[in-house]
């Protein structure tokens, strides 16, 4: 797999150097590359609690991207899922720690206790205070003695941090750390696996399945379920931490391991609150990136049970910009609309035969989706098949509410329903040619010249014509021939579509915009779709 690196071995290194050019004179680093790769703050003057995380890189923006005033005080970063050295994290130690101390916050996996213990005991012997917590928040294999330390550990540098900048003594730093690990769950699930740098990407979990449980270095999870969308992802993750977790009020971190999209983060939070702990969940961490696994496509939920000087700990300002805050979880506020854009409501009437075509067309459009998306994809953006389902899909639920009696009227409701639920530039022309038709139906034009006037009307406002590389192409054909009969509509409306994949020139539509050489060849989606529907009818 292609990735914007050089080589493998001095990913890390580069990366660091990456960061720290861009932090404004924050952060530091201790001179012992490639070796020792340690994060430092630069405002640090030793007379508080230093507190010390890190692990293996790859989980950006943990560990790194939390030092600064009210998080860590030094991250020590090891190679791609690969536990930093003993002298790594001693030299991290005792850059950063004065007669206050220094608390070590350590994932509980082997290498990273082992190499953080053993880094403690030697700071010890140097006379430096040192305590280590270890996190174990990983809820995913209940009977493992040993359970794995993931995003929750980003309750424990923040609850931390805040309490070490506020001047508290190491005892309190770390038992206050200790009271969030004993109280803090998490549990991740992803739709594919990471690609480690270097490596062949693993394919092990199949299509149409999501991993339950998966480790943040690429580790198999507890099972492979089926997926069936985000709401039922979020109830089984949600079904796992439950009766895990403490009896609220809790604060949610909404963690996207790396590859999600910001969109899918938001449509799982909506999830998180229409969960059965949805109403529970009084604070949100996120969504964003806080402990990723690389570009793994997935999320991981924690979340605490948490005191009110723990929220108070959780809301205080810091530095880095990556972390996100925490942020109220309720209800969504909602405002009327603007006066005159509140839609007036047709009266509803009953026509089994314009029902039955209406439903016709907009189950043509339904099931033509993915290949209208497919197509659209060699000469657009891939989304033209969506977003006609999403229209119908609409008008199917809107039909009781229809004048469908009333030809005049059901032109201009269909405008109407298709202007406020099809996005993109086909919603506005559709609605246009729709509300056009409608104006010349009730001027007393028949079916055939309304929707003539309303072609008519998006020629005018698009500037699109005949020859033009869009759904013109098939629609002005089909309309000139259905004086004839469907039958007839349908051959012009093909012969139309059919001629577009000759046109590499396109005037008008987002295929303007693209190569003529990725047009050759290829339908235009608009001109196919209605192709598709007059071949259908």
């Amino acid at each position: 797999m292609k990735q914007f690196i050089n080589a493998k071995e001095d990913l890390v290194t580069e990366a660091i150097q990456g960061a720290l050019r861009t932090a404004g004179g924050r952060l530091a680093r201790l001179d012992g590359f490639p070796h020792i790769k340690v994060v430092v703050r630069t405002d640090w003057d030793k007379s508080k609690v230093a507190l010390v995380s890190g692990g293996g890189s790859g989980h950006e923006p943990s560990h790194a991207g939390f030092v600064g005033r009210g998080l860590l005080t030094a991250a020590v970063c090891g190679d791609v899922f690969a536990s930093p050295s003993v002298d790594a994290v001693l030299a991290g130690i005792l850059a950063v720690s004065g007669k206050a101390g220094c608390l070590l916050i350590v994932k509980n996996y082997t290498g990273d206790r082992l190499n953080f213990g053993l880094a403690a005991e030697r700071a010890r012997a140097f006379g430096i205070k040192v305590r280590m917590v270890i996190v174990d928040d990983d809820v995913a294999l209940p009977d493992l003695p040993q359970p794995r330390g993931v995003a929750g550990t980003l309750f424990v540098h923040k609850i931390a941090g805040h309490l070490a900048e506020a001047g508290a003594d190491l005892d309190t730093v770390a038992n206050a750390a200790q009271a969030v690990i004993d109280n803090v769950v998490s549990i991740g699930m992803s739709l594919d696996t990471c690609t480690i740098p270097g490596s062949p990407k693993e394919d092990r979990i199949g299509a149409g399945m999501a991993e339950l449980g998966l480790g943040i270095h690429g580790e198999a999870g507890i099972e492979q379920v089926q997926f069936e969308g985000a709401r039922h992802a979020m109830s089984l993750v949600v079904g796992k931490l439950a009766p895990r977790a403490g009896k609220g009020p809790y604060v949610a971190l909404l963690n996207n391991l790396g590859g999600a999209t910001p969109l899918e983060m938001s449509v799982l939070a909506e999830e998180l609150a229409r969960s059965e702990i949805g109403g529970q969940i009084r604070w949100m961490i996120g969504p964003a990136p806080l402990m990723t696994s690389l570009d793994m496509r997935g999320f991981s939920v924690s979340l605490l049970s948490v005191s009110p000087v723990q929220e108070e700990a959780l809301r205080s300002a810091v530095a880095p910009g990556a972390w996100p805050g925490m942020q109220g979880f309720g209800d969504v506020d909602v405002r009327p609309l603007p006066d005159g854009l509140s839609p007036i409501q047709p009266l509803p009437s009953k026509h089994a035969g314009n029902a039955a075509l209406l439903a016709k067309c907009c189950t043509l459009m339904i099931g033509a989706e993915a290949a209208l998306n497919a197509l659209d994809a060699k000469s657009g953006d891939g989304d033209t098949g969506s977003t006609l389902s999403t229209a119908a899909r609409a008008l199917v639920a809107s039909t009781d509410r229809l004048p469908l009696a009333d030809l005049t009227q059901l032109y201009r409701a269909i405008g109407l329903e298709l202007s406020q639920t099809m996005g993109g530039s086909s919603g506005v022309l559709l609605a246009i040619f729709f509300s056009a038709a409608g104006d010349a139906s009730a001027n007393g034009a028949g079916p055939v010249e309304a929707l003539k006037a309303g072609l008519a009307r998006v020629q005018q406002v698009g500037g699109a014509q005949v020859g033009d590389r869009t759904m013109i192409d098939a629609l002005a054909p089909a309309l000139d021939a259905l004086p004839q009969g469907v039958a007839a509509a349908a051959a012009a409306a093909r012969a139309g579509a059919d001629a577009t994949a000759q046109i590499t020139k396109a005037k008008a539509g987002r295929a303007s915009y693209i190569s003529e050489a990725s047009l050759a060849g290829h339908n235009d989606p608009g001109a196919e779709a209605v192709a598709l529907l007059f071949e259908g009818l």
